[in-house]
């Protein structure tokens, strides 16, 4: 039976959105294509159909995952943004969770192309913050963009270095904790400043 074109791609659409979860969940090299396929409940065989190869379907999985971050942000309250992403409930869902979180470790020693998308990411929820960050509209571009990558930074870090410690662990809520209230004062800090 012939797939209609809408239904190949419905089917590829699947295929990446079950990778950017189970890559997320596993890491990059934690997950094989014929794992990922049944995941998606396709063949294996069917897996080059959609991707020339692993390393096109990480990249694109990659940029699926940032999307649906970036999306998160849109018209939401910074302040509630860094609660919710500093959150033990964020650091438990991995492969629901931030992509730069889960695979930015990965990223980093795999091929250019999986690195270009994670640039991209960057940038993508460095705008996303600009925009739901209103303390800085008194800023100019420069020191905006500077403050959303710190931030943006600081937020994936906390994560990773939360991930890393035992989920039992103390320290692993401490580090949320302590980076939450540091940036959501940052903030406060700001607002006050812009209306000086």
């Amino acid at each position: 039976m012939k797939v209609t074109k809408a239904q190949a791609q419905a089917n590829r659409t699947h295929i990446v959105e079950t990778a950017s979860s189970l890559f997320r969940e596993h890491g990059f090299d934690g997950v094989g294509v014929a794992d990922l396929m049944a995941a998606a409940g396709f063949t294996h065989g069917g897996f080059y159909k959609h991707f020339g190869s692993k390393v096109d379907l990480m990249a694109e999985s990659a940029a699926c995952g940032t999307s649906q971050t970036a999306a998160l942000l849109a018209d939401a309250d910074i302040a509630e943004v860094v609660r919710l992403y500093l959150s033990r409930e964020h650091r438990d869902a991995r492969a629901a969770g931030c992509t730069m979180a889960a695979l930015g470790g990965d990223a980093a020693r795999q091929p250019t192309v999986v690195r270009a998308t994670f640039a991209e990411g960057i940038e993508r929820l460095s705008a996303a913050l600009r925009a739901a960050d209103t303390s800085m509209s008194g800023m100019n571009a420069e020191q905006a963009r500077a403050r959303s990558l710190v931030i943006l930074a600081q937020m994936v870090g906390a994560i990773v270095m939360s991930r890393a410690c035992p989920d039992d662990s103390s320290l692993a809520d401490e580090i949320l904790a302590s980076c939450r209230n540091e940036i959501c004062s940052s903030l406060t800090e700001n607002v006050n400043q812009n209306r000086t």
